[in-house]
């Protein structure tokens, strides 16, 4: 792509220098603008004609309604006003309404290509809205009303649009198929333990019936037992402090750390802000927490897609120090001559029986908390200690060459997404010229 014959500055740093022919204005000189109207739950219907776009909603759909007072129609900009959305402007394309999250601007200027003017937002969402850094990000309809924007001729408007619905038309189907690419992968991952962890590796091994619908059949020389047989003792399964042994007038600047969910999500033992004293650490030792030690959570979202806490377990690393359990998680401890715990650990977080088992000795199909009676009734296939350690050796190198080309995937994803960032900036702020023939 080529470069313009002349350039001036334009007068705003993040926008530097802009074709010689180019205007520069304020947002409110081209566009009426001004807060959606107040919608509320209560006022959508089922069935509703007319769509409401939201602030809040990952689509910024609210719901629909009959009969609202504020009509926006094909051309018109919806800017949320609040929240992590800011910068994330939508083009509308037919009748529509807004609610009071975000920010409407409706044309005033012919000249005026709506399309060019949501490219513009596109590219450079970061620096376009400055807005009120509170306990929740905002911006208003003046400020929006002052923020700088970049005028080609009206030829030249029409001409960028095409090229960039165009390129990140292509661009986003790329994406489109990397993500899909990436979702086939987990789930060959997920398969690939599920049959492992319930089959073993070799092909030719003898059969049983587990009993359970899903698991199938397992060799005849492995076992299917609760948790509580593989673990040690009483306090084999040890659910964290009730709310009368440990609350939040109990903890205290520093002293003994009290490991909570936090810890689970990024398997980092190292954060955590909950203190309790020495003296009541005396009181809650059997709540403690030990290098070797399993955790898992008790509560969070249920289901084996974006897990973080639910049914997680992590194993404890040394050099923790003097540690107790919150009351959100479960400590595990287990009987190594019968159950390994990095086998334990795969196929609780990375196999989908351990939930589906969950379901099943819960009797219910929506969990919301995981209890220590309730773990210990849960089954689980167990080889032999030898044969888990060939099957751990073996997923870890398997999951391995899976999770590398995941993360290729992943990256790949990431350059596109920069590249359709950059390319519509270069093109909206003029530093490439868009021709008729590309």
């Amino acid at each position: 792509m080529k470069r313009y014959d002349s350039y001036k500055d334009s007068g705003v740093e993040w926008i530097g220098e802009i074709p010689g022919h180019w205007i520069k204005g304020k947002w409110g000189y081209y566009y009426n603008s001004g807060m959606g109207s107040t919608i509320l739950k209560e006022d959508l219907v089922e069935n509703g004609e007319i769509p409401v776009y939201s602030a809040t909603e990952e689509d910024r759909i609210f719901g629909y309604i009959n009969n609202p007072k504020l009509i926006l129609n094909e051309g018109d900009i919806v800017i949320p006003a609040r929240g992590n959305s800011i910068g994330h402007v939508k083009l509308i394309s037919s009748k529509s309404t807004t609610s009071q999250t975000t920010i409407y601007s409706k044309s005033k200027d012919e000249n005026l290509d709506s399309r060019f003017s949501y490219y513009y937002c596109k590219g450079n969402k970061t620096n376009l809205f400055p807005f009120v850094q509170t306990a929740i990000p905002q911006i208003t309809v003046t400020e929006i009303s002052f923020n700088p924007i970049i005028i080609p001729p009206l030829s030249e408007q029409q001409q960028i649009v095409s090229f960039l619905d165009t390129k990140t038309s292509l661009i986003d189907s790329l994406i489109e198929k990397t993500q899909r690419k990436i979702e086939l992968l987990k789930e060959k991952r997920t398969s690939l333990i599920n049959e492992v962890v319930t089959k073993g590796l070799n092909p030719n091994v003898e059969m049983k019936d587990s009993g359970v619908e899903w698991i199938g059949e397992i060799p005849s020389h492995w076992e299917y037992i609760p948790t509580k047989y593989f673990t040690i003792n009483d306090k084999g399964v040890q659910t964290g402090p009730f709310g009368t042994q440990l609350n939040t007038k109990d903890y205290v600047e520093s002293g003994v750390k009290v490991m909570n969910q936090k810890t689970l999500i990024d398997e980092d033992y190292d954060i955590g802000e909950e203190f309790i004293s020495y003296e009541k650490y005396e009181s809650l030792k059997v709540f403690e927490v030990i290098e070797g030690d399993i955790i898992m959570g008790t509560r969070g979202s249920f289901g084996t897609g974006k897990r973080t806490t639910f049914g997680k377990v992590s194993i404890v690393p040394s050099g923790l120090g003097d540690c107790v359990l919150h009351p959100c998680l479960i400590r595990i401890r287990l009987k190594e001559n019968l159950m390994m715990k990095r086998y334990y650990y795969i196929y609780v977080n990375d196999s989908s029986y351990f939930l589906d088992d969950v379901k099943d000795t819960s009797n219910s199909t929506t969990i919301e908390v995981i209890y220590g009676v309730t773990l210990k009734d849960i089954k689980v296939p167990v080889p032999p200690i030898q044969e888990q350690q060939q099957i751990v050796e073996y997923l870890d190198e398997q999951t391995q060459l899976i999770d590398n080309t995941i993360s290729i995937e992943e990256k790949r994803i990431e350059l596109l997404k920069e590249y359709r960032q950059s390319l519509i900036s270069e093109v909206v702020t003029g530093k490439l010229k868009v021709t008729t023939d590309e």
